[in-house]
């Protein structure tokens, strides 16, 4: 298994809802420690890895957010059922017959998130989705008191239960937070192979928090390092199933990684206009060394760059995107030879980052 196998697979292992990040904080320092200059965390809970560069004014960053969608144990009633809330964007759909994880005190807790059986269900209900407020986790306790000795509370994180797996032996991975732990992959192994490499730019690989609750981690960092260019690494809605017209979602999985040219939320106004020069650079760099990419306009996204462009004074920040099927939910599909071009595209970038553009 190479290094970018093996970091996908550990990364997505570790259970880190929004808010709760500390274990991918942990796991990175030890991947990455001894491969950096220097690393810190900041009060949020972000955390930035330093490859120095022969310019110190000369500042490169990279974001990846550690953060998977979740729920939090809201209430838990007298029978010891709990009820819960989502932590990011959910499709309610996913959420029924799966096997949960409560994250408490003592330690993991599991059960299965239940509803009426389908047998009694009315010919109204059969046709649209549980309403996630409609549903409930069941522990398999007697009444609330068994449930709280288990040390469940209120307040408590719930990820998915399900183990990663590269499908069939071949290229694909599936797992229950390819986003984003494929953009920390990318990351880290861009880091890594910074190792030992001259380069103009210091290069600062942000590993943010709190993406999926409102792109919160990345703009603070981006506020204290100042930089002149960023990259946020994340995925990318990916088509080319029975589902979906082509036209309506166009990027290929295993195509290439897709620079970002414009993504916009008109309900929220989040999106980054990526600047030209930018787009024109990387497709450049991917060009002239021959690296597979493809471009990318969608509505309805928001990454770190959003918050990253506007941070202090302002930042040049763009996107690259890993082309995903199935994402915010427990089956997230992507292309390993899509992240290992990814690292290439980037690593190019910086090594062509000689001066500000």
């Amino acid at each position: 298994m190479n290094s970018l196998d093996k970091l996908m697979l550990e990364l997505d292992k570790i259970h880190g809802v929004s808010g709760d990040e500390d274990r991918v904080v942990d796991y990175l320092k030890e991947e990455l420690g001894a491969h950096v200059d220097e690393h810190y965390g900041d009060a949020l809970g972000n955390y930035v890895f330093v490859k120095k560069g022969s310019n110190p004014d000369l500042k490169l960053m990279l974001s990846a957010h550690m953060d998977e969608i979740g729920f939090i144990v809201s209430y838990i009633d007298e029978k010891g059922f709990v009820t819960f809330l989502p932590v990011g964007y959910h499709d309610s759909r996913m959420v029924i017959n799966q096997v949960l994880a409560i994250h408490t005190e003592k330690g993991i807790v599991k059960g299965v998130t239940g509803a009426k059986p389908a047998h009694i269900v009315t010919e109204d209900e059969a046709k649209r989705a549980i309403p996630m407020e409609d549903l409930y986790i069941d522990l398999g306790t007697k009444n609330k008191a068994e449930t709280l000795a288990l040390g469940v509370n209120v307040g408590d994180y719930i990820t998915f239960d399900r183990d990663g797996q590269f499908l069939n032996g071949g290229k694909v991975y599936t797992g229950k937070s390819v986003d984003n732990r494929s953009g920390c992959a990318v990351m880290a192994e861009v880091m890594k192979r910074l190792a030992g490499k001259d380069i103009a730019a210091t290069v600062y690989g942000v590993a943010s928090v709190q993406e999926e609750v409102g792109l919160r981690g990345a703009g603070p960092a981006a506020f204290a390092i100042e930089p002149d260019v960023a990259l946020a690494i994340d995925v990318c809605l990916s088509g080319g199933t029975p589902a979906l017209e082509e036209r309506m979602m166009p990027i290929e999985l295993g195509g290439g990684p897709a620079i970002m040219f414009y993504d916009w939320t008109p309900s929220s106004g989040h999106g980054n206009n990526v600047p030209k020069r930018l787009t024109r650079r990387l497709v450049q760099v991917a060009e002239k060394a021959n690296i597979p990419y493809q471009r990318e306009a969608v509505l309805n996204g928001g990454t770190d760059a959003w918050a990253i462009s506007l941070a202090g004074k302002g930042a040049l920040t763009g996107c690259i995107s890993l082309p995903s099927r199935y994402i915010h939910s427990a089956t997230g599909f992507i292309h390993m030879d899509d992240l290992e071009h990814a690292v290439q595209l980037i690593l190019a970038f910086i090594e062509s980052y000689q001066e500000r553009l």
